[in-house]
């Protein structure tokens, strides 16, 4: 089955059913399933980031051990892989860092988790999502396969990864709104302003965007990945009302615009930079 095949049959299948939460997988995990994505995947990994290259040998073991008691993954030699993690906690060995070492995993993972892995690696545009508060900053990637077909991945400032399917545009710019918008603020439309790049750089976008920017409670930062660059969508969340920067390119020299927004508008904009290239505006 081909990769277009697959995702015609998933499509199908949500439709039916609808969104579906698929699975949590830690930093960890996923750095043991499929250690390349650690490289090639726009998913930030910050719990990774913290540990020192010793402490990644530990982390990974205990995240496969994990992995093998939830039932996610069978480990064919797994007689022979306990043997060397003995060996290695007995004789304080270091190994390499990119798996638990000395030994070569035969692993045999579920159909979900080789869904997860396979859709976050194969899509060809993305939508990625930063939350700022003053706890950190948590993520989120769009994977963008078919007009019927997104996989969703939440990653929160401990590094968790929760992985969600979404049959259509409006379903998956649901859980990015919830990202931005987390207090419910959006409430109507406002006037736009249209601003130019220099006014950006100099900080001089008016009293009541500085106002929203300077009292944000919750700073949005989306960005379409693709193969030409795509719309940047800024949103500031303050205690009562939500705006957003909309800038149609990087570097444009027009096209920028900001405004307070309700929550349909919101939820436009942010189906807007899902669309597929030969889509109208989803609906």
């Amino acid at each position: 089955m081909d990769l277009e095949e697959f995702r015609g049959i998933l499509g199908e299948a949500l439709a039916e059913g609808g969104s579906q939460h698929l699975l949590r997988l830690t930093d960890e995990e996923i750095a043991v399933l499929d250690p390349e994505s650690l490289e090639k995947c726009i998913a930030p990994t910050p719990r990774l980031a913290e540990l020192s290259r010793e402490e990644r040998e530990w982390v990974y073991a205990t995240a496969l051990r994990s992995l093998v008691s939830r039932e996610a993954v069978e480990v064919a030699n797994i007689d022979e892989l306990d043997a060397v993690l003995r060996t290695a906690q007995e004789s304080g060995a270091q190994g390499a860092a990119d798996r638990p070492s000395g030994v070569d995993l035969d692993l045999r993972i579920t159909p979900e988790v080789s869904l997860a892995l396979t859709l976050r690696r194969t899509a060809s545009r993305a939508l990625a999502v930063e939350q700022h508060t003053s706890g950190g900053v948590a993520h989120a990637i769009v994977y963008i396969h078919a007009a019927d077909l997104y996989l969703v991945e939440r990653v929160t400032a401990g590094g968790l990864h929760m992985f969600t399917l979404a049959g259509s545009a409006k379903d998956a710019a649901h859980v990015v709104q919830l990202l931005v918008d987390p207090f419910d603020v959006a409430d109507k439309d406002g006037r736009v302003h249209r601003l130019t790049p220099q006014q950006i750089n100099d900080e001089n976008v008016g009293s009541p965007l500085s106002e929203a920017i300077n009292s944000a409670l919750v700073v949005g930062q989306l960005v379409l990945l693709s193969d030409r660059p795509g719309p940047l969508l800024t949103t500031y969340a303050t205690e009562r009302a939500l705006w957003t920067v909309f800038v149609e390119h990087p570097d444009a020299p027009t096209g920028i615009e900001a405004r307070t927004v309700g929550k349909s508008s919101l939820s436009r904009m942010i189906r807007r930079l899902l669309a597929l290239p030969d889509d109208q505006e989803p609906q």
